[in-house]
């Protein structure tokens, strides 16, 4: 068994007049975040740890914020693209592993409306997925509401190829 492992972090600003986008769920708050495409830091996280993982890149390679295509993009497409090639390449998902760090809002009750939503995406159980949230205790960035920062860890496997 070959077995790998990929870490994912992204960051992205409140903004207003936007909707707040995590796990591919939509969150209600006063604000969304800022980003070339729907800003969901949470998937961009994970899409940076997959594919890391599996040492294609990132997902600015795959998807830069400089090709007009990608603006206001659905970031469930992306994930859903980044498994796609995953699969063409022979991986297999073993787990995700994903902290959102976030003042605010509160995110404990999407977590398991998120699980749901990745596993889906992610072509693997619900137990194969994991999503937590915390504060930065009011500390930076995150602390002071400014943002949402979100890390992901990811483990893919395949069988050796005899």
């Amino acid at each position: 068994m070959n077995i790998r492992i990929g870490h994912g972090f992204d960051v992205h600003r409140f903004a207003e007049n936007r909707r707040l986008l995590l796990g591919g769920v939509e969150i209600p708050y006063e604000m969304g975040l800022l980003g070339h495409s729907d800003a969901d830091v949470l998937i961009h996280a994970l899409c940076d740890a997959l594919l890391g993982a599996a040492a294609l890149g990132d997902i600015g390679l795959h998807f830069p914020d400089s090709d007009a295509q990608y603006k206001d993009a659905d970031s469930t497409l992306l994930l859903s693209k980044v498994v796609a090639l995953l699969c063409k390449e022979g991986w297999c998902i073993g787990n995700v592993d994903i902290t959102v760090m976030a003042e605010a809002p509160k995110l404990s009750p999407f977590i398991a409306v998120m699980r749901t939503r990745l596993a889906g995406l992610l072509l693997v159980d619900q137990g194969q997925v994991n999503v937590k949230a915390t504060t930065t205790e009011k500390l930076g960035f995150v602390g002071r509401k400014e943002g949402i920062a979100c890390e992901a860890v990811a483990i893919i496997n395949r069988l050796e190829r005899g």
